[in-house]
């Protein structure tokens, strides 16, 4: 097996010094995911120093340290190790012949990046990178970078930002051949004066990182739609749009449910028509299978390979995985989990799909606050409270103090036989649900991650609440 690193690459790469020659097969910061053979870089943060935690990287196996200041053991030795690791990215990013592809939207950066991995790995017999989790930001897509072996034939990479100028410096890094924008909603819009046009002009910074003759990958249906095409236009002269209306270059024309959930969808790429069944549920998957298929034809991945990947992909841990629970009370009771984060447009999109949901019991809602929305908070969880009327649940718990606008729109036209109640945190949250739970439920539990709403999740699979 070839070695992902050596010393002598490392040093190279990012004008260290090696302590002595060793070779390592992954790379990771966080001391706790070290394996045997990996790089351990010891990264300093406002409150932690990876320093610290040298001694327990390398016994846990790993091979190397990449540090600022001298250590124990096999080490690199630079001046800054975020600056080391960003070197490392762009020295993986330029040995590589792979074809890249850099995904990011206000909803559904994961799931596409995850889907677009499942095709591209099956057509490439294995030779597909991305990036797990959802280590999107300045020290996550740097660390993914470096993580790709030299031979891969495909590299998927998503990007995230809170505000202006964060896009631009990640997807220069990555220089895609296709860039993805997945969708523009209201999520961190507290921090752009602009609103969501402000919100369209960062996301679309990641087409600055375009690669010579890269593909624009956008939303045609969004009324930023004209916006995102112009800026486009400033790094490329292809530019792919999907959606469902006419005009959409990559487009749905038919779609109706599954017999087992999901979807039937018949696309038209061009002249082209491809019919494929997508697993998960919800018009919004059908739009990021879309810019799927748009990605693939794009990098010159295998459009078959990628229609059964979306056929078989399953639920992602806190965006959509569904947890057959076996309660204390006896029976058991479906969780549908959605608790990585929220905002409006994503809340939108998974509550008209749970309206769908034929539950053979109670519906049951817990719906932490959404984040960062700045002074329109107020009226962002205000116009929440129509969405979640129309989903019949049986019983509501909310969570969260911008929660309180929700709950005081729901009491006024909620039905009173309709169970509501407000916690102020994820342990409480909990607590209600356990009382409420009985065979036949279905839950659907969606909130901002800084809730912890994944707690409750996790204590629900594993019965200890």
């Amino acid at each position: 097996m070839t070695a992902l690193w050596t010393s002598e690459a490392i040093a190279a790469a990012t004008a260290g010094k090696a302590s002595a020659a060793f070779a390592v097969n992954g790379v990771a910061f966080d001391s706790r995911e070290i394996g045997p053979g990996d790089l351990f870089i010891a990264l300093k943060g406002e409150h932690s120093d990876g320093h610290l935690h040298v001694d327990q990287a390398i016994a846990s196996g790993a091979s190397g340290v990449l540090v600022s200041q001298p250590v124990d053991g096999p080490h690199i030795l630079v001046s800054d190790t975020a600056l080391a690791l960003d070197a490392l990215a762009q020295a993986s990013r330029s040995r590589t012949d792979a074809k890249i592809i850099g995904v990011t939207g206000s909803v559904g950066k994961t799931g596409t990046k995850e889907a677009l991995y499942a095709a591209l790995h099956r057509c490439s017999f294995g030779k597909a990178h991305r990036s797990v989790k959802s280590y999107n930001n300045h020290v996550g897509v740097p660390l993914s970078l470096a993580r790709m072996p030299q031979d891969s034939q495909y590299g998927i990479f998503e990007m995230g930002m809170n505000h202006a100028d964060e896009l631009s410096a990640l997807t220069r890094l990555v220089r895609p051949h296709a860039a993805i924008i997945t969708a523009i909603a209201p999520a961190h819009i507290g921090n752009f004066p602009d609103g969501e046009a402000g919100i369209a002009d960062a996301k679309a910074e990641i087409f600055e990182g375009l690669m010579p003759d890269g593909t624009a990958i956008i939303p045609h249906d969004s009324p930023h739609y004209p916006r995102l095409r112009e800026k486009a236009r400033r790094h490329t002269a292809h530019i792919v749009s999907f959606g469902f209306e006419a005009g959409a270059d990559v487009r749905a024309i038919d779609v109706v449910a599954a017999p087992r959930g999901g979807s039937l969808v018949t696309a038209k790429l061009g002249d082209q028509s491809l019919c494929f069944t997508i697993a998960e549920a919800g018009q919004h998957w059908v739009s990021n299978s879309l810019a799927i298929l748009a990605a693939v034809r794009a990098t010159g991945g295998d459009l078959a390979s990628a229609g059964l990947a979306l056929a078989e992909m399953s639920g992602i841990d806190g965006r959509g995985r569904r947890h057959l629970v076996s309660l204390k009370s006896g029976g058991k009771a479906m969780v549908i989990d959605e608790s990585y984060n929220a905002n409006p447009a994503s809340m939108k999109a998974t509550l008209q799909h749970f309206a769908a949901e034929a539950a053979a019991g109670r519906k049951i809602l817990l719906l932490g606050a959404m984040g960062e929305l700045g002074e329109q908070s107020a009226q962002y969880h205000q116009a929440l409270a129509q969405d979640i009327e129309r989903c019949a649940a049986d019983a509501i718990i909310l969570v969260g103090e911008d929660m309180t606008y929700t709950a005081a729109k729901l009491e006024q036209g909620l039905d009173r036989g309709v169970k509501m109640s407000h916690a102020t945190d994820a342990s409480e949250a909990l607590t209600e649900v356990a009382k409420l739970l009985s065979d036949g439920d279905f839950l659907l539990v969606k909130g901002s991650n800084y809730l912890g709403l994944s707690a409750a999740v996790s204590a629900l699979v594993s019965g200890e609440y």
